[in-house]
């Protein structure tokens, strides 16, 4: 007896499924900080696959971390930072200046 398929082998999308492919990016939103426009969009545990320094907190965000990707809407995603979650939720609370201290990495 072969095992039973529980999903569709293509053709017909089920009812109430959109037809386009999942975003496997996560949610995209759109914030107000500093008098400009931010994309923000959530990237799960399962998409986060280098490495990234959070502008935050000047940490690295390793891989398999869930964090969040943020840009300015005028700049065109050119210039897309990866942030910790709490870090973005913080960024009106943290000084512009950030403190590194001697063996930490320039990257």
């Amino acid at each position: 007896m072969s095992p039973r398929r529980n999903r569709p082998r293509g053709g017909d999308t089920p009812a109430g499924r959109d037809a386009a492919p999942a975003d496997r990016y996560g949610l995209e939103r759109t914030e107000s900080w500093q008098g400009e426009e931010w994309a923000v969009r959530h990237i799960s545990g399962g998409a986060a696959a280098k490495h990234y320094r959070c502008p935050g907190c000047d940490q690295e965000i390793p891989p398999g971390v869930p964090h969040l990707v943020a840009w300015q809407l005028d700049g065109g995603g050119d210039d897309r930072r990866h942030w910790h979650k709490a870090c973005w939720n913080a960024r009106d609370r943290r000084s512009t200046r950030l403190q590194r201290s001697r063996n930490a990495p320039r990257y």
